[in-house]
């Protein structure tokens, strides 16, 4: 199971966009490695390298990836650990937060400090949630993010402890982080699975990450 990548399945995810979009993305370019959807902490242990995706509110994902016995611990295992290149995609990206505070405080997994806050425009005419394409502005330790425009859908947003973990930027009535890294995590607000050949391209270096 070395090769497989493996696709996270907690009933929280839009997995047949992500599953699909991982195999365009590795068929287009020549990278043979399976996409296998799964919940088994015995795959994810094993894996080469795990997505998280996720949509809806972060304290109803939160609680499905923890009713999953084992899950939370053989993805921070073969993370933490072992240093399996890990994607995170929007609520996926957010649950690396300590908190969202989404209806009442709830923990993340605290793989990447910050806090996930309502987004709050300066401009009360900017419409919440921030939904649509949009620039994406990466920072010079960005790894895999380029710059380029990316689909968003979101009312939350990231706020992270360090700019030093800030991978890069989008603007939606002031600045909101895009995407997040630490050594061999990585996570995006964006939608790669919804950003034609911007996410195609994205997912692609992703599948060919070795850190």
């Amino acid at each position: 199971m070395a090769d497989v990548t493996a696709l996270i399945d907690y009933g929280a995810g839009n997995l047949r966009s992500v599953a699909n979009a991982l195999r365009v993305a590795g068929e287009r370019y020549g990278i043979a490695d399976p996409v296998v959807v799964t919940a088994d902490p015995d795959i994810v242990a094993r894996a080469a390298r795990i997505v998280l995706p996720g949509v809806g509110a972060f304290r109803a994902c939160a609680e499905a990836l923890r009713g999953v016995p084992g899950l939370v611990e053989a993805m921070t295992t073969r993370v933490q650990t072992d240093g399996a290149p890990f994607l995170g995609i929007c609520v996926g990206m957010q649950l690396l937060a300590t908190r969202g505070i989404e209806y009442g405080s709830t923990p993340g997994l605290d793989w990447i400090g910050g806090e996930v806050r309502p987004i709050e425009p300066a401009d009360p005419t900017i419409k919440v949630p921030h939904m649509g394409w949009n620039d994406v502005e990466p920072h010079a330790a960005a790894p895999l993010v380029q710059p380029g425009e990316a689909y968003f859908l979101h009312s939350y947003h990231f706020v992270a402890d360090s700019a030093d973990h800030i991978a890069a930027m989008t603007d939606h009535g002031g600045g909101l982080v895009a995407a997040v890294a630490r050594d061999t995590v990585l996570g995006v607000q964006f939608h790669p699975e919804k950003s034609q050949d911007y996410g195609l391209a994205f997912l692609t270096r992703f599948l060919e990450w070795k850190p």
